[in-house]
């Protein structure tokens, strides 16, 4: 008896190109840097605008640090790696870090932030309850993902929190659709020849939270792993280094 073959999985299809403005959002500094950051800097290079906002200053994420401390730190790092790949603006929301609560205020903090930018695109990191490997995800990343998603709704709703508009913050209902990075759902695609070497810089920025993960950590060794996941993305993409979206319209 003949043992099926597994299914082999679909090609990525190419990011849409036809936009100009896009804004990140995220949890914690240093989450766009693991694998998304490759692609940020293929579009700035492309004179795309991208703008980054930090839910967080990531000051719980070291046990070994106080958290004023590790905010302070994680933010200036934030502001180096994002110039790394061409971002000029990093926000910085301050809900807690480890405890962010999907609800109104976070909804309202990030529609704002959508209505001051006014992107096409935002992009994100894995909101599922799990990462490609199965294992679970964080509360601070499922949350966030779900209330961008909301917000992009809520930002072009004049009657969605109008105390936006009356701060002179006008609807903006020009959102198309949400790039998900690290998601186990992903089905698109961006080429990253030459970007690399940006990318690495950018997760190296972050020599706090690298030194924290210990050498040991698969991690903690910015080209390696952001090699290999270049590399493994791409032998779905036409064999070019590649860092792969789930693409969702909004």
């Amino acid at each position: 008896m003949r043992t099926a073959e597994p299914p082999v999985a679909e090609p990525y299809a190419p990011m849409p190109e036809d936009w100009q403005r896009a804004l990140a959002v995220v949890a914690h500094p240093d989450d766009l840097e693991y694998g998304p950051a490759c692609a940020v800097a293929a579009w700035t290079a492309a004179g795309r605008e991208v703008v980054y906002v930090m839910v967080t200053r990531g000051q719980a994420g070291m046990d070994t640090m106080e958290p004023r401390d590790a905010a302070r730190i994680r933010e200036q790092e934030e502001l180096q790696a994002a110039g790394l790949v061409g971002v000029k603006e990093v926000e910085f929301l301050d809900h807690q870090d480890g405890s962010i609560e999907y609800g109104l205020s976070l909804r309202r903090d990030i529609a704002a932030a959508i209505r001051r930018h006014r992107p096409e695109i935002l992009v994100t990191l894995n909101f599922h309850e799990r990462w490609r490997s199965g294992d679970w995800n964080s509360p601070d990343h499922r949350h966030v993902g779900r209330a961008l998603l909301d917000a992009a709704g809520d930002a072009g709703n004049r009657w969605v929190f109008p105390e936006l508009a009356e701060a002179g913050l006008e609807p903006w209902k020009g959102v198309r659709y949400a790039a998900v990075g690290g998601s186990p759902l992903a089905g698109h695609a961006v080429d990253v020849t030459g970007f690399l070497d940006q990318g690495v810089a950018a997760l190296e920025a972050h020599r706090s939270y690298l030194d924290y993960l210990g050498p040991d950590h698969p991690m903690a060794d910015a080209r390696a792993f952001l090699e290999k996941k270049v590399r493994t993305f791409g032998e779905r993409f036409g064999g070019t280094p590649a860092i792969a979206f789930e693409l969702i319209g909004v």
